[in-house]
């Protein structure tokens, strides 16, 4: 069965928006600090670990037009792999082994959860994750947080119907200055 899984970069004031090179004010913030070999290693292997991808249409067509002009492991692993796009827009996806889910998203995640084994890896794709969260429908959420407050920017956090409950099952400090917290929903 397949576990949903928001994976992002976030600063001390919850901001997830452009943090790798978007038309931003502060394009590539994340960048901007250390995360050493280690915080590097943990990305590459979060993302060699994920059976699929599912992705808002915006952060689709990032990913779609910078990963096939890349080479090597992490390049081949993201072309290749099963992805999952949420749209009501896009009709013919152009990356390879691209699905596009447009229906009830509760019953498109339960259909990706029966029907991939492993993580299903939910980058970005800030509107998407709110509305996975407003729908109960996350698992775990890993956080790669900055030690910057950017003062204004897209959220993670949007209003949701009711509360739910995490557990953090782990927190670890990357080179000099991130720390990744995993947490699972209590169901």
């Amino acid at each position: 069965m397949g576990k949903i899984v928001v994976t992002e970069f976030i600063s001390l004031d919850g901001v997830v928006e452009a943090p790798g090179g978007e038309d931003f004010k502060y394009p590539d913030w994340s960048f901007a600090f250390d995360r050493g070999e280690d915080g590097e290693r943990f990305k590459t292997d979060e993302a060699l670990g994920s059976a699929a991808l599912l992705l808002g249409r915006t952060t689709y067509e990032g990913f779609a037009s910078a990963w096939p002009e890349y080479e090597g492991e992490l390049a081949d692993k993201y072309n290749t792999m099963p992805k999952y796009v949420v749209s009501g827009t896009l009709r013919d996806p152009g990356w390879t082994n691209t699905s596009v889910l447009s229906g009830d998203l509760a019953g498109e995640v339960s259909r990706l959860r029966r029907d991939v084994a492993g993580d299903i890896s939910v980058p970005g794709s800030i509107r998407l994750v709110q509305s996975l969260l407003a729908g109960d429908l996350v698992d775990e959420i890993r956080l790669m947080w900055f030690p910057v407050i950017l003062g204004h920017g897209r959220g993670l956090w949007a209003a949701t119907p009711d509360k739910s409950t995490w557990t953090l099952t782990e927190s670890t400090r990357y080179g000099k200055d991130s720390l990744v917290t995993i947490h699972q929903r209590v169901r």
